[in-house]
C-alpha cells in the first residue's frame, strides 16, 4: 500500500456512529502589564505539576511542552500559547467539568507566580500596537525555527500567527464518507457567520493593513500567512470529494520540516509525495505506529480552517473564556448532530456552490461585522440568530442555556 493510500485508510477509519466533541482552547498567559510567560518558566511549571499529577509528560527537543492526565492533554504553542485538549465527550457538561478542574489547579499556580490567563484572537498588547510580534520571543523549538524562516516569504502575518494568535477549536465525528462530506460543505458554508459569533478583540477598531477591515483580524492573519495551508479545503465542495481527494490535499502540502523518529528537519516546500520519492521517507517497510505518527504528522502541516483527521476540527473561532466556548459547542452539537438540521442547512446554502463565493461572505464580514450582507440577500446578524434557533430545539435545556453566550 502506498503512503497516499495509508493516509486516505487512516481517515476512513475516524468513522464512527458516537456523537462526541472535543474541545481545545489556546490561553496567553500573562502578567499584570500584559506581557507573556517566558519559556522557561511554564516548561518548568509543567514538568513540576505533570509530575505532581503521575501525569504522561510529553517532551520536544528535550523541553517539557505538556502533559496528558487521562481527562486533557496540555501543549505549548509557538510564543506559550498554553492548550488544553480535553478528551472527546458527549455531554457539555463533562467537557464544562474537566475545564474547571483545570483550571481551578493552574489559576492559583500561575496567581503565585504573577500570571493569569486570558483569551483573545490576538495578544492585547499586539491589537492595541504597543508592541509588534516581531518583539515576541518564540519557543525555542527547531519546528518553529523552521516555521518561522518559512512564514517570512510565504505571506504576510506569520509573525502574528505564531507569536499573538490564539484560538478555539472544536472536534466532531462522521460516521462515513458521505456524512464527512456534508458536514464539510455545510460547516465550511456557515463558516463566516460562526467566525462573527466567536470574535473576541480588546480594541473594538484595530485593523491590519486594511482600515476597512476591522473585524476577524485572526482570520485575516491565517488567510495570509501561505495560501498552500491555510483557508477553505480545495475541491471540498465539488461532487466527487470524498476520502482521497481530502488524502490528496494532505500528501501534496508542503511540509516545512519533518519529524519522524524522534527528529525534526528542514524539509522547506517538499511535501510528503517528494519526501517520498526522494526516499527521504521509505513507504515500504514501515512499522505502524511510525507509519501513524507520520501521517498524524503531514495532517498538523496543514492550516486549514478545518482539519479532517479521524475526525473533523473547525478552526475558525478566536479563543474565548469557557462560557462561550461551551455555548459555541452547543452550537455545533445541535446543527451538525441534528440529521434533519444538517439537510435543511444543506439545502437552504444549495446556492453557494464554490469556495470563492464563501470568501466573499468572510471578506463582507471584515468589513461590517454582523451587519454584513451575505447569503440569500440576509445579514450575518440574521443568520446567527437562525443558527442559534436551529440548534436549541436539538438540545437539552442544561445545554441550550449555554446559547446565550454565543
Amino acid at each position: 500500500m502506498t503512503m497516499l493510500q495509508d493516509i486516505k485508510e487512516y481517515i476512513k477509519s475516524g468513522e464512527s456512529r458516537d456523537q462526541n466533541l472535543g474541545l481545545e482552547i489556546e490561553h496567553f498567559i500573562v502578567d499584570a502589564s500584559g506581557n507573556q510567560i517566558s519559556f522557561e518558566e511554564i516548561s518548568n511549571l509543567i514538568f513540576e505539576v505533570g509530575n505532581r499529577l503521575g501525569a504522561e509528560i510529553h517532551y520536544m527537543d528535550g523541553y517539557p511542552v505538556g502533559y496528558y492526565n487521562g481527562e486533557y492533554a496540555t501543549s505549548l504553542e509557538p510564543a506559550c500559547q498554553f492548550e488544553i485538549s480535553i478528551n472527546p465527550y458527549s455531554e457539555l457538561k463533562d467537557i464544562a467539568e474537566v475545564y474547571h478542574k483545570f483550571r481551578s489547579l493552574w489559576d492559583p499556580i500561575f496567581k503565585e507566580h504573577g500570571y493569569h490567563f486570558e483569551n483573545g484572537g490576538n495578544l492585547a498588547k499586539v491589537e492595541s500596537g504597543e508592541i509588534v510580534p516581531s518583539e515576541i520571543p518564540l519557543s525555542p523549538k527547531s519546528r518553529y525555527k523552521y516555521m518561522n524562516r518559512y512564514f517570512e516569504s510565504s505571506g504576510k502575518y506569520g509573525k502574528y500567527m505564531m507569536r499573538a494568535s490564539a484560538s478555539t477549536q472544536i472536534s466532531i465525528d462522521y460516521a462515513s464518507e458521505e456524512d464527512l462530506v456534508k458536514k464539510l460543505r455545510v460547516l465550511q458554508k456557515i463558516s463566516p457567520v460562526l467566525m462573527i459569533m466567536m470574535e473576541n478583540k480588546s480594541v473594538e477598531k484595530s485593523t491590519l493593513d486594511d482600515p476597512s477591515k476591522t473585524h476577524l483580524l485572526r482570520i485575516q492573519e491565517w488567510d495570509d500567512l501561505d495560501p498552500e495551508r491555510t483557508g477553505y479545503l480545495s475541491g471540498s465542495l465539488n461532487e466527487d470529494f470524498g476520502y482521497e481527494k481530502m488524502a490528496g490535499l494532505i500528501y501534496h502540502t508542503p511540509l516545512i520540516l519533518l519529524t519522524d523518529n524522534g527528529k525534526t528537519i528542514d524539509v522547506g516546500h517538499l511535501s510528503a509525495e517528494e519526501l517520498v520519492k526522494k526516499h527521504f521517507i521509505e513507504e515500504n517497510g514501515l512499522d505502524e505506529k511510525r507509519k501513524t505518527k507520520l501521517i498524524e504528522h503531514f495532517m498538523s502541516m496543514g492550516f486549514f480552517h478545518f482539519r479532517v483527521k479521524k475526525y473533523i476540527e473547525i478552526r475558525v473561532a478566536d479563543s474565548v473564556p469557557i462560557e462561550k466556548a461551551l455555548g459555541y459547542t452547543a452550537l455545533v452539537k445541535g446543527l451538525i448532530y441534528n440529521a434533519q438540521t444538517l439537510d435543511y442547512l444543506d439545502r437552504e446554502l444549495g446556492k453557494i456552490k464554490t469556495i470563492p463565493e464563501i470568501n466573499k461572505a468572510v471578506e463582507e464580514i471584515e468589513k461590517d461585522g454582523f451587519n454584513a450582507l451575505i447569503y440569500n440577500g440576509r445579514t450575518a446578524a440574521e443568520w446567527a440568530s437562525q443558527l442559534k434557533e436551529l440548534a436549541g430545539k436539538n438540545l437539552f435545556e442544561d445545554e441550550r442555556k449555554y446559547l446565550e453566550y454565543v
